[in-house]
């Protein structure tokens, strides 16, 4: 089967119009109380490899929902004025997903350079994924 577009290449457009933020320059955002790093892996992924520090999860599936303040799903944290850095395992599905974002209008939005496992590759800090309350 062709496909008309592949997602190498769906990706690769992505990432032409959105802005990538490399891992060292992520590393200093991580206290800044204006930025929040959004984790949209599986939970399945978080449970098995830990997260980011402080990251808020919201799963691929349900990404738009949570942004849109119209959708009975919203989440009122996409509402906050932050600034949102995405990331995935590898940032093919969070440069996708910040593009969405970005054409939906929510602002700023980026995506991590290499996701979560150029991040752990780096040395950069890793938690478990909290516990459900």
């Amino acid at each position: 089967m062709a496909l008309k577009k592949t997602v190498k290449q769906m990706v690769a457009e992505a990432t032409a119009r959105i802005r990538t933020i490399p891992i060292d320059e992520a590393k200093t955002l991580l206290d800044d109380p204006d930025t929040l790093f959004v984790d949209i892996r599986d939970v399945r992924e978080l449970e098995r490899e830990g997260m980011i520090p402080g990251a808020f999860h919201a799963p691929r599936g349900m990404l738009e929902f949570w942004v849109d303040p119209e959708s009975p799903y919203h989440k009122p944290v996409f509402a906050s004025g932050k600034s949102f850095v995405l990331y995935c395992g590898g940032a093919w599905r969070s440069a996708l997903a910040a593009d969405t974002l970005q054409q939906m209008g929510l602002e700023p939005v980026a995506h991590l350079e290499g996701g979560f496992g150029g991040w752990k590759a780096a040395g950069a800090p890793v938690v478990p994924r909290p516990a459900k309350g």
